[in-house]
């Protein structure tokens, strides 16, 4: 069954343009013009992944992506017309997995997609050599992408679900930011230092919300799965 992508934007041609690549590329596609109409096709068509345009009236795209955040961890790209690396920050820090700026390459978004979802479906390689993970009060399932720490759950967006994976396989190691993408992203994908950051600054905020640290920063070198992985004060 192809994957259906929800398509959010109040420029028709833009919807036009996104919907036909994504059609080309074997995509069941969903579209809405606006944020209001979009909540509704989320609830009652359940899409794969959700692109998202961030200035939209009535109702902005991050406004969309905070409701859709409290119910579902669905894959979601903004895009945007402005390219300031605020609005990239703000994006990432709502939950977005990727953020594209307009104009764009019909071809990268597609390759943007495709790599989302795989992580979306991380089953193969990664699961069938491990599917579970236990590591002091931290417990990952690939399978099923469960996530607990001290048997809480923890609601993970795909990207930092592969994150917390590539850094709980290798406890102790300490992970560049480069590492950190060549695990989570295809190789055909670059994002800069403060995409990655704003990923782990995401997943140890839910983690300090079950209580706990896990994550520790090696200044100047990159992160890793603390040896010591227990309750924070």
């Amino acid at each position: 069954m192809n994957s259906k992508i929800l398509v959010v934007d109040d420029d028709a041609h833009i919807r036009e343009v996104i919907t036909f690549s994504l059609t080309r590329a074997n995509f069941d596609v969903i579209e809405a013009q606006d944020g209001k109409q979009a909540l509704v096709q989320f609830k009652s068509q359940k899409p794969d992944l959700i692109i998202l345009d961030i200035g939209m009236p009535e109702l902005e795209g991050t406004d969309v992506c905070k409701i859709i955040r409290h119910e579902s961890q669905v894959p979601l790209i903004f895009l945007s017309a402005r390219d300031e690396e605020i609005d990239r920050i703000l994006g990432l820090e709502l939950g977005a997995d990727d953020y594209i700026t307009k104009p764009f390459s019909s071809r990268e978004l597609v390759a943007r997609v495709k790599t989302i979802l795989r992580r979306a479906n991380i089953t193969q390689s990664d699961s069938a050599s491990c599917s579970e993970i236990h590591h002091g009060l931290l417990f990952i399932n690939s399978d099923t992408r469960e996530v607990k720490w001290n048997d809480t759950p923890l609601e993970l967006t795909a990207t930092e679900f592969q994150m917390l994976v590539t850094m709980a396989k290798r406890p102790g190691h300490v992970f560049s930011r480069e590492l950190l993408m060549d695990g989570s992203y295809s190789h055909n994908i670059s994002v800069s230092d403060r995409t990655i950051d704003s990923h782990l600054r995401r997943i140890r905020n839910k983690f300090k919300g079950a209580g706990g640290e896990p994550i520790d920063t090696v200044h100047g070198v990159g992160y890793r799965i603390n040896l010591c992985t227990q309750l924070i004060a």
